[in-house]
């Protein structure tokens, strides 16, 4: 008895809770206006989607509370500040550019801008390291090269002296 009892108990939780993510007939027009508001719109969880793509549950969620917002007549636009209301600039797959934006769309070209010098930079100091050698460096260098290896540099030599016994 006490299995059935859960076995009913189940169905019943089943049935009250196993509720449709997305609507089974959609209307068409309203589905065409939700794909485009969910183009706009980045999941909060996959970060890297737009809630269209994604098959996160919340992105289902926001789907979801799109085609509400939809039936009750809301327009794009209305809908689109709920979502910034709500979850900040953040949700938007291209946020407008202001204050608190402005580092996203300038950082980019700032990093490419200081990479660029620094890439210069170091080219020139390279080019001004490797310049060829002057006359006087010409000489020296060659009369190292001239010198038997192992001789004395600067020493008279003693060939002349005999040793005493």
């Amino acid at each position: 008895m006490r299995a059935f009892a859960a076995a009913l108990l189940l169905a019943f939780a089943g049935a009250a809770f196993g509720q449709a993510s997305e609507v089974a007939n959609p209307d068409p027009a309203t589905e065409s206006r939700l794909k485009a508001l969910a183009e706009e719109l980045r999941c909060l969880v996959c970060q890297n989607q737009t809630i269209a793509d994604s098959n996160a549950p919340l992105a289902v969620d926001l789907r979801n509370q799109i085609r509400t917002q939809i039936g009750q007549g809301r327009s794009d636009s209305q809908i689109r500040d709920y979502m910034v209301e709500r979850y900040g600039d953040f949700v938007l797959y291209k946020p407008p550019f202001h204050g608190a934006t402005a580092l996203l769309w300038i950082g980019p070209f700032a990093l490419l801008a200081v990479g660029a010098g620094i890439f210069v930079l170091l080219v020139r100091r390279r080019r001004g390291a490797t310049s060829p050698p002057s006359a006087a460096r010409n000489a020296q260098l060659a009369a190292l090269l001239e010198q038997e290896p192992g001789a004395p540099e600067t020493k008279p030599s003693k060939q002349g002296r005999s040793r005493g016994r």
